[in-house]
């Protein structure tokens, strides 16, 4: 069994990394890995089925409405950014934007947050080198803000409904670290960012999306969330092997390879309730910090990369530093819990 898991777990890792077509229909691939590993595990029953069913519902009916009323909202919100970028200093309103995303992602979604963030910086018309610094440092906010609830995003769904806890039980247990994060990224803007030659546009210039591409991006989340449920409960005898005997800030410094690979498919290998608190906060921290370094680290740098056509390696050399000096930050700070 166990050779068996870790063969799933291989392929889980390096496929949708390596293969595109794999990388392009994920939600699928995972769906077929998630239950080979429930099948190969022995949990391919009902009671995990009834459970994997009902997990995504809350956080598919977010996306769901928040995708929607930001159709509706759009051409006002738009022109309100425009407004207030006139308005308030522009690097302060650049740091405001940034708190303000990642303090509402737990609300609105990740993903909601990173269409908004996209809007945002189209309609601002910064250069380049200040659009990929102002996007990079907001995903950064959005990828950790949003874990703050269940509905944020999948990692945070996945985590709570392991765990079986309640709603703000990751609230309680990152808060702290996670909105002082948000605030920095925020603050970082202000001092990183110095938009040179901005027009004032009075739109973004694109169209609004269909409620078919709404719709169709829900049942994605919905199917997302579903194969991550499989995929936990299948690698459950991994992780009891292989991780619960690991000191925390050792997981903490291993969940690196977020920067590569889905923070959110990391959670459902790797989390676990015979996990002590120290060990979870670490964990998930590790996959928090480093999934903003690259593009393929969490939802929000898919979402903004590829509406603005940011390459990797542009992407890198921003994210990199910035995550690697995050990661050292918060590595003093656990450390100094122990």
């Amino acid at each position: 069994m166990v050779t068996g898991l870790l063969i799933i777990l291989g392929l889980v890792l390096l496929l949708p990394f390596t293969v595109p077509k794999i990388e392009r229909n994920l939600e699928l691939f995972l769906f077929i890995m998630g239950c080979a590993t429930a099948y190969v595990s022995g949990v391919f029953q009902w009671e995990l089925w009834n459970k994997a069913l009902h997990d995504p519902l809350h956080i598919t009916f977010a996306v769901l409405v928040a995708g929607i009323v930001f159709r509706w909202i759009r051409h006002p919100f738009e022109k309100a950014v425009l407004s207030g970028s006139r308005i308030i200093p522009f690097r302060l309103f650049l740091a405001l934007l940034i708190i303000g995303l990642g303090l509402i992602s737990s609300i609105i979604t990740a993903i909601i947050a990173a269409l908004v963030l996209v809007a945002i910086a189209s309609v601002l018309q910064m250069d380049r080198t200040s659009e990929i610094r102002f996007v990079i440092l907001a995903c950064y906010a959005i990828g950790m803000g949003a874990v703050l609830t269940p509905i944020g995003e999948p990692l945070s769904t996945i985590a709570t409904n392991k765990l079986d806890e309640d709603f703000y039980y990751l609230l309680n247990l990152l808060g702290t670290d996670i909105l002082a994060g948000v605030f920095v990224f925020g603050l970082l803007a202000f001092f990183l960012i110095r938009p040179r030659n901005r027009s004032r546009n009075r739109s973004s210039g694109q169209a609004a999306e269909s409620y078919i591409s709404i719709f169709g991006r829900s049942v994605k989340v919905y199917i997302f969330v579903l194969a991550l449920t499989l995929l936990g409960a299948g690698f459950e005898p991994l992780i009891t092997l292989y991780l619960l005997d690991l000191h925390p800030l050792t997981l903490y410094w291993i969940n690196m390879i977020s920067a590569v690979l889905d923070n959110a498919t990391l959670a459902a290998a790797e989390i676990s309730p015979a996990m002590d608190e120290s060990t979870i906060q670490a964990l998930l921290l590790g996959l928090l910090i480093s999934g903003g370094m690259l593009i393929p680290g969490n939802i929000p740098n898919i979402i903004a990369a590829g509406k603005l056509n940011i390459r990797s390696g542009e992407w890198a050399r921003v994210g990199v530093p910035l995550g690697l000096l995050a990661m050292v930050v918060y590595f003093v700070i656990l450390l100094s819990r122990q």
